[in-house]
């Protein structure tokens, strides 16, 4: 089974309908895939999907109020972090690995902080930790990618994930490609209303500090682009050097989405990380 496959499943959350899709064995511990603002599951790439299932249970899922998921989003990450943790539990999971993405990485610093015996190993991308440098920007350019996609006749994606070379560019037309693969049983896209609560968890957390990242134990795999325009590289140096357990990757000539850019190499990475 590959992701472009694998069934949309709801679980109810303390009365509230989560939509998920996991794939591979379940042997072991899962890894948890946490999203950035405006993503639903058709925003993963389907190859670190695949490449991560390949050796692990793998579960993706909207938080609530994003896509098919029931319910209002949350306006700080702490709360979001709280509603993945509700979602843990109502799967029955007891352990779980974390890869969080952009707004994802934030919420995986929340959960680990919030409850650290529920968690193993961290993956963190394209994120940085509270108050750091710039997060408090990333609605106003996300409003900025917007208004130059619509003139470039472009996705906004290219502006945001991608550096701007020709090899950038090109990475970035393959990433859309491949989130494209799936046809049927397709997520529903954010609203407006999610939106706004997610850049405005995303500013919170931008006004935040970070004291709390110095007692994490957990083995942490911090992962970027050498220019991130949302959530910009020196945040992952930052993270790497707060949290006691860190490694720190950074790919040349890419941006936020670095993960989807090198998905190969990075999956191989993951994987030797969670070993």
């Amino acid at each position: 089974m590959t992701f472009e496959k694998t069934p949309t499943k709801s679980i109810d959350v303390n009365g509230t309908p989560f939509v998920y899709r996991e794939l591979g064995e379940k042997s072991g511990v899962p890894v948890l895939l946490l999203h950035h603002l405006t993503a639903v599951l058709d925003d993963w790439d389907p190859r670190v999907v695949d490449g991560l299932a390949a050796k692990h249970h793998v579960i993706a899922f909207d938080n609530r109020g994003v896509g098919g998921s029931g319910g209002t989003t949350p306006t700080s990450v702490e709360e979001m972090a709280r509603d993945a943790v509700a979602f843990i539990r109502a799967l029955g999971l007891s352990k779980v690995d974390l890869l969080g993405f952009s707004l994802g990485g934030f919420i995986a610093q929340a959960i680990v902080q919030q409850v650290p015996e529920l968690v193993r190993k961290v993956i963190i991308a394209g994120a940085g930790p509270a108050g750091g440098e710039g997060i408090v920007n990333v609605g106003a350019v996300l409003q900025g990618a917007i208004a130059r996609a619509g003139e470039a006749g472009k996705h906004p994606k290219h502006f945001l994930f991608f550096s701007q070379t020709s090899d950038g560019q090109t990475a970035a037309d393959a990433f859309l490609g491949r989130l494209n693969e799936r046809k049927e049983d397709r997520d529903t896209p954010v609203s407006n209303e999610t939106i706004q609560a997610q850049v405005t968890a995303i500013q919170a957390w931008g006004q935040g500090d970070a004291f709390g990242l110095g007692t994490v134990q957990h083995p942490v795999l911090v992962a970027n682009g050498d220019n991130d325009v949302m959530v910009p590289t020196i945040n992952s140096f930052e993270l790497a050097r707060l949290l006691p357990n860190a490694q720190l990757s950074i790919f040349p000539d890419a941006g936020h989405g670095a993960i989807f850019q090198y998905h190969a190499a990075f999956v191989q990475e993951a994987l030797a990380f969670l070993r």
